[in-house]
């Protein structure tokens, strides 16, 4: 990696934190190895759980049928993309990692520098964040889904355009028919606002359940903020907190 991609990278994730600023809450928190031993989660109030049980029967007779057999069949269809000019820009498509059975899909809105030339999401230092903070709830990338709204790497890792965003969003929502998961959790503001179709701030969308093709969404700060702003990482805590209360709740025996 030459000096000028590093540069590059340093910026965006200085520019994507800067971005969110406004919706800091000043606590701080450290996702580390075993901290779901040290601290237990917390169960949901009565009155959010009773919203979030409305939403989570409803999807259950709601969710669109698939397209395509599997998710294989799908990314072979789709893999050699060119609706956008990403596609003459890629390295290699990033369609997405984790288990086809998944009941938690996390989803952030563009693959990097790292993605782009493994072809996985999230395995720069965002992803390495990403992975404590699914241990520190009892996951591991295997038992959940990770993908981006867009699956080919924007140039110098802008921000993605909303053609693009339109263009690769009906792959994800593919993508969500096939694994039919329980909840969707997205990472960051830009995945929010492509998701939910609002421009309203990341802080105010945050601690309550939203819906994206029939299925609940929660939304929390995307890893690369909290490299940048350690005091995101309390409220993105929080916001793990509830989707693991949901989780537990919905899949208690």
């Amino acid at each position: 990696m030459g000096r000028d991609d590093e540069l590059r990278e340093l910026y965006d994730l200085a520019r994507r934190a800067m971005e969110c600023q406004a919706d800091l809450g000043h606590r701080e928190i450290i996702f580390e190895a075993g901290m779901k031993k040290q601290k237990p989660i917390d169960p949901l109030p009565a009155a959010p759980t009773a919203v979030a049980t409305s939403l989570f029967e409803e999807t259950e007779s709601t969710m669109p049928a698939p397209e395509y057999a599997s998710l294989d069949d799908h990314r072979a269809a789709i893999c050699n993309c060119h609706k956008c000019p990403l596609g003459e820009t890629r390295t290699k498509f990033v369609y997405g990692v984790g288990s086809p059975k998944a009941k938690i899909i996390f989803i952030g809105e563009a693959p990097g520098r790292d993605e782009d030339l493994q072809g996985e999401p999230f395995v720069g230092r965002a992803g390495k964040l990403l992975d404590k903070i699914l241990e520190a709830i009892s996951f591991t990338r295997q038992d959940v889904y990770i993908a981006n709204i867009l699956k080919c790497r924007p140039p110098n890792n802008r921000d993605p355009q909303p053609d693009e965003m339109h263009l690769c969003i009906p792959y994800l929502k593919e993508q969500i028919r096939l694994i039919h998961p329980q909840m969707i959790c997205a990472l960051g503001r830009i995945a929010a606002h492509g998701l939910l179709e609002t421009t309203t701030p990341l802080g105010k969308l945050r601690k309550i359940w939203h819906r994206f093709e029939n299925t609940p969404l929660l939304v929390t700060y995307h890893p690369a903020a909290l490299l940048r702003f350690p005091e995101y990482k309390r409220d993105t805590w929080e916001d793990m907190k509830l989707l693991k209360a949901e989780y537990d709740r919905i899949n208690a025996a």
